[in-house]
């Protein structure tokens, strides 16, 4: 039965995003079919996602809903966002379903190519869906993000995570370094960007020794 449930609040859901949202029409096709995506990965797994989180998808993204705080903290535009198709994303990616959320801000970015933070947080989703991986397409959001607004810290920030969660350390230290340096001191992000950076610097002086960070 928990399935029905499932269902009504995504219809719930559509209803929110083209009578409330105002989704264009031409949205209205990619709004259901992320939507239903969850729903049959809800009914296929037969609980709801975050109950069961994969140990790849815990040691990458903790806490979905973190990955969304974390992006409106480094943005600072604030929870819920003012785009509309970011605003049912989010809900998507906080309850794990990021390959839906991706397919929703395509359609985000489709209506509007400069629309930086949809290209931010679609960055973000592809890369949780993948278990942490930096892929083609989620290397490609990035970039459309930062061409969209090139003095934003989101972009370099979330790349630089990205990057550290691959494995790519050297690459995602010369980017956080370099904004750390372009960052005000009181910037919200400005202390975790320091820890990330002494926590990265740990790692690679473990990987370098055969050792394990403290």
């Amino acid at each position: 039965m928990t399935w029905i449930i499932a269902l009504v609040l995504a219809l719930a859901a559509f209803l929110l995003a083209v009578v409330v949202l105002r989704a264009p029409r031409r949205g209205w096709e990619a709004i259901a079919a992320a939507l239903l995506l969850g729903v049959a990965g809800y009914a296929f797994q037969a609980k709801p996602v975050p109950a069961a989180p994969t140990a790849a998808r815990e040691q990458v993204t903790g806490d979905p809903a973190a990955l969304v705080k974390a992006r409106a903290r480094v943005t600072n535009s604030g929870i819920p966002p003012t785009d509309r198709w970011v605003v049912v994303a989010d809900a998507l990616a906080r309850n794990g379903q990021f390959a839906a959320a991706a397919e929703m801000l395509r359609a985000a970015t489709d209506e509007d190519p400069k629309n930086a933070e949809a290209w931010l947080a679609m960055g973000n989703a592809l890369v949780a869906h993948a278990d942490g991986q930096l892929t083609p397409a989620a290397l490609t959001a990035f970039q459309r993000a930062a061409k969209a607004e090139p003095e934003h810290p989101g972009p370099p920030y979330f790349l630089g995570l990205a990057l550290a969660q691959s494995g790519r350390f050297v690459e995602a230290r010369e980017l956080w370094r370099r904004l750390l340096d372009e960052t005000p001191p009181d910037a919200p992000w400005h202390d975790d960007l320091q820890v990330k950076l002494r926590r990265l610097d740990m790692l690679m002086s473990a990987q370098q020794t055969g050792g394990e960070p403290r």
